[in-house]
């Protein structure tokens, strides 16, 4: 298995920037495994949070 690392964004919520970087990650990558998420944060303008980003460990199988 080979683990990389993928950042998910989202306007809403850090589980749907999770999920689109899963969703982005199947489209090229077959057999995927586990995600893990290993780090949350969020972008600021003006004062207000404008979005959420969510760093995601993604494991597959892979042929050499």
């Amino acid at each position: 298995y080979k683990v990389i690392e993928l950042v998910g964004v989202s306007t809403e919520s850090w589980e749907k920037a999770a999920a689109a970087a899963v969703a982005t990650a199947s489209k090229s990558l077959k057999d995927l495994r586990i995600a893990s998420v290993s780090e949350l944060d969020m972008k600021i303008e003006n004062g207000q949070v404008s979005g959420y980003r969510a760093r995601v460990k993604v494991s597959f199988k892979y042929r050499d």
